[in-house]
């Protein structure tokens, strides 16, 4: 009887209170695996750079050169040339045709001590994390940097190549709905890569549509700075007039009475922030209506961003952009 007795403990003991035990002691729901990992950090993939792994930074302020790790230069160059809530494939894109960009004009010898510059009407923008975070929601500092320095590694090495040599990656805010050719804003023979290519979709951004409208007076005023003998006479509408557009739509040519100037003149003159405008006269006022942001030419960022809120991961942004090109390893050069 104290045999069976024993026995029957024993039975009790294996099948229901040890295994009772044992999920006490590890009670892990999938709810909190799910949690833990969603916190996993993200993983750095390591590229050991042969060539470019530290660049030459020179501050245009105060003309100090620093000797940068190239990545760690890219999340500050990202965080400086594109919204942080735009796509994380847009991003990536950015972050890539940023470090194209930066060993273009490496290889160019721009500045005599320096690879490139923290100037954005030199090279490419660039600011300082404690700025940027200042800059941003208090809310959203740290999510907002994570995630440029997420786009930076997981494009580690990536650039942007034709005939196996690092593009002039140009790329701007809106392009309002066509890029331009490189040809029609500074002139030379342009570059194969750099075509006139539509992107939908733009029109949602703030960046898309802008106006300027100066009294008579104002006008005049401005285009004396550049041309002293400057004569129009306002009753005849000939005397303002776009004349030829390129094949992007934007102003090729315009006629402000007694001269003919570049549709990039008068961008500059003028304050607009495009090429890509039309204009309106009153009795007293002109009115420039303007659609995109920038020079036009290569990757529209707002283009890009659209085009990563439809499904589109990086590569095809890229060669959207720029025709004909290869994403390359920089190590495979």
């Amino acid at each position: 009887m104290k045999k069976f007795l024993l026995y029957f403990l024993a039975f009790i003991f294996i099948c229901f209170l040890l295994p009772a035990f044992l999920t006490k002691t590890n009670p892990i729901s999938k709810k909190e695996e799910q949690v833990s990992e969603i916190e996993k950090p993200v993983e750095d993939k390591k590229y050991d750079y042969k060539k470019y792994g530290t660049i030459k930074l020179l501050h245009k302020k105060t003309q100090q050169v620093e000797e940068v790790e190239l990545d760690q230069y890219l999340c500050h160059v990202v965080s400086a040339e594109m919204p942080a809530d735009f796509e994380l494939e847009a991003l990536k894109a950015q972050a890539i045709v940023a470090r194209t960009y930066t060993l273009y004009k490496a290889n160019s010898r721009k500045h005599e001590n320096a690879d490139i510059c923290d100037d954005s009407t030199c090279c490419q923008a660039w600011i300082s994390k404690e700025d940027r975070l200042a800059r941003w929601e208090e809310g959203k500092r740290e999510s907002n940097w994570q995630k440029i320095e997420q786009c930076v590694k997981d494009t580690k090495g990536k650039i942007v190549t034709y005939n196996n040599e690092p593009i002039n990656a140009f790329f701007h805010s809106n392009s309002g709905g066509t890029t331009e050719l490189p040809v029609n804003v500074w002139g030379g023979s342009g570059l194969p890569y750099l075509q006139v290519v539509e992107t939908a979709g733009e029109e949602g951004y703030s960046q898309y549509a802008s106006e300027i409208e100066l009294s008579n007076d104002e006008l005049v005023d401005k285009l004396k700075q550049k041309y002293e003998d400057i004569q129009i006479d306002f009753s005849n509408l000939e005397e303002i007039k776009i004349l030829e557009y390129t094949d992007s739509n934007r102003v090729k040519t315009i006629r402000f009475g007694n001269h003919e100037i570049s549709g990039v003149e008068a961008r500059s003159i003028f304050g607009l922030k495009s090429t890509n405008f039309e204009i309106t006269r009153e009795t007293e006022k002109v009115k420039f209506t303007v659609k995109g942001y920038g020079h036009g030419v290569g990757m529209s960022q707002t283009g890009a961003d659209t085009m990563a809120k439809q499904g589109s991961n990086y590569e095809d942004i890229i060669h959207h952009f720029y025709i004909g090109v290869e994403i390359k390893e920089i190590n495979s050069l």
